[in-house]
Parts: structure tokens; C-alpha cells; sequence
């Protein structure tokens, strides 16, 4: 069954990269509503889907027609995926998500104590049909079928302290949430540098990233995952995926990859109507699904 909160969740903080207040609600929405963000400021509304999707510097941005955009929103789909959100309303007085702690689980947290309800209609998935890929240089994301939605993911660093890492995941049955919610995004400190340097990061603090520099981590109490940076990639995987509009049954890998090229991915899977199709969800593909039975006890306590 297609799923939306019980009530509303509010959340407030800072942008990452603007740095300025912002105070967003999640509410609950009907069937066939999808993931839609309202601009409060501007009155505009984005839908948040692959097409949507418009070249940014180092988050996911979505934007209209009338040029209204929300740009840092690939933790908060994540999380609406990870808990099997399929509608809600997302009200937002400013341009940019708030970032809290750098990871999905604030957002989950939130999702989970408003409450989850099942609405009256079937949901669908996205089933892979055929391998589909993009590259671009080394970086690599490919979808290939799967009877539920697998991540491969690898990543490598110069930095010692993040160096090569590889995880696998099945994520079925609230494997999201306890696995891969609370990894944090992460940086090098050279990073920082230079992004602020250019007017990014300015609402970044070592408390809502990781940042590494060599062989060390700089923010306060270390690391949650000896592989959180790895972990951290993968909910961003799943996050950019959710934005197909509906949850996808394939495998996707992921080989130094990110948002602008899963967004390529998607879009090439729907260039190729031989590559998937839609396909009704019932009892046995929606214990598959992430989210299904996910409760308050799979958050991992920070």
C-alpha cells in the first residue's frame, strides 16, 4: 500500500552550503501525491523527481519552471524512502534543506515519532529489466535486475583515514535505517577550504560532518562507522534513486559515483522503455521494499 505520515514533522536548522535558518514541515499528503516541496517564501512548487533535477555543485537540487528550486535534498528523500514514505507535502521557508547532523537520522527520527499510515491504495515499484550504465572518467553507477533494490558501493581517497572502502546491502526490511541512516556526510579539510572560499559550506561545522584530514578525523568523537564514509555514499545512493518516484527492484553499483551521475543513470533508464517497467507491489515484493516494518527500536541510538 502507498504510505504518507500520520502528522506532521518539523525540523529547523542550517543550510549547509548557505548557512542560513530554516524551518521545513513534512506533512501528510494523499494518495498519488508523490514528494512534492513547497516554497513557503515564494509560493512555488517543485516536485521532487529526476526531472526535476538541475546541475549542482556537490548536493541534489530540484527546481521548477519558474527557475524556484530546493537544493541539498538528498538526505530528507533518503530518509522518506528508507521509512517508505511514497506522499508528503514538504513546506520550506527558504532554498536549502537544513542539514542537522550531516546524516539521515534526524529525519527518520522525526518520521517515525509523527507516525507512518497506510492509505487506501497499491503502491508501485520500478522492476529493472536489463543492465543500464553511465560513466564518467573512473566513476561508475550501473542498474541491473534484482527482486529487491541492492547498493554496491566503492570508494577511493588519498586520504589514509578514508582510503579504499567497499559495502554491499540489501535493503529490505528497515536495512536503511539501521544500517546506513546515521552515516554522516564527510569532507577533507582541503575541501572545506576551498569551498568556503567560494561561499559553500558556510552553515558546515565539524559537528554535522566528518572531516578528515591524512590520516585524521578532525570532528569531535570520531567516526560512527569505521566505513561511514562508504555508509554515507550509499544513502545518498538512496536518497537520488527515491527521485525515480518510485522505489526501484534492481541492484545498483556504485563505483565513485555521485549525485549528478546516479541523476545521469536514472534518466537513462528512462530514455530505454525496454530497460524497466512498473509493476503493481503486493505481499511478497513489498516485504522487499525498504521501510516495510520499519520501527522507532532500528534507528541506532546516537
Amino acid at each position: 500500500m502507498q504510505n504518507t505520515l500520520q502528522s506532521a514533522a518539523t525540523f529547523v536548522g542550517l543550510g549547509l552550503h548557505g548557512g542560513a535558518e530554516v524551518r521545513m514541515v513534512v506533512s501528510p499528503a494523499p494518495v498519488d501525491h508523490g514528494i512534492v516541496f513547497h516554497r513557503t517564501d515564494l509560493n512555488e512548487r517543485i516536485p521532487a523527481r529526476w526531472d526535476a533535477v538541475v546541475p549542482s555543485r556537490l548536493c541534489t537540487l530540484v527546481a521548477n519552471a519558474s527557475g524556484a528550486s530546493v537544493s541539498t535534498i538528498e538526505h530528507l528523500m533518503a530518509a522518506l524512502a528508507g521509512c517508505a514514505v511514497n506522499n508528503a507535502l514538504i513546506e520550506i521557508d527558504g532554498p536549502e534543506v537544513p542539514i542537522l547532523d550531516g546524516s539521515a537520522a534526524p529525519f527518520v527520527a522525526g518520521f517515525l515519532d509523527a507516525g507512518i499510515v497506510a492509505l487506501d491504495a497499491p503502491s508501485r515499484a520500478i522492476r529493472v529489466l536489463k543492465p543500464v550504465e553511465v560513466r564518467e572518467g573512473e566513476a561508475v553507477a550501473r542498474l541491473e535486475p534484482s527482486d529487491m533494490l541492492e547498493i554496491d558501493f566503492r570508494i577511493d581517497f588519498a586520504e589514509a583515514a578514508i582510503g579504499r572502502q567497499e559495502k554491499t546491502l540489501n535493503l529490505a526490511n528497515g536495512a536503511f535505517v539501521r544500517e546506513l541512516s546515521d552515516s554522516r556526510t564527510f569532507c577533507r579539510q582541503s575541501d572545506v577550504d576551498a569551498m568556503r572560499a567560494n561561499g559553500l559550506a558556510l552553515g558546515g561545522t565539524l559537528e554535522n560532518a566528518v572531516v578528515f584530514e591524512g590520516d585524521r578525523v578532525l570532528s569531535p568523537g570520531g567516526l560512527r562507522h569505521m566505513d561511514e564514509p562508504v555508509r554515507h555514499k550509499m544513502l545518498d545512493a538512496v536518497g537520488d534513486l527515491s527521485l525515480a518516484g518510485a522505489p526501484i527492484l534492481g541492484r545498483y553499483t556504485g563505483i565513485r559515483a555521485g549525485h549528478a551521475l546516479t541523476n545521469r543513470l536514472l534518466r537513462a533508464l528512462f530514455a530505454d522503455a525496454s530497460a524497466y517497467r512498473f509493476v503493481e507491489v503486493g505481499e511478497q515484493t513489498g516485504c522487499k521494499l525498504p521501510g516495510v516494518g520499519v520501527i522507532a527500536a532500528d534507528l541506532p541510538a546516537l
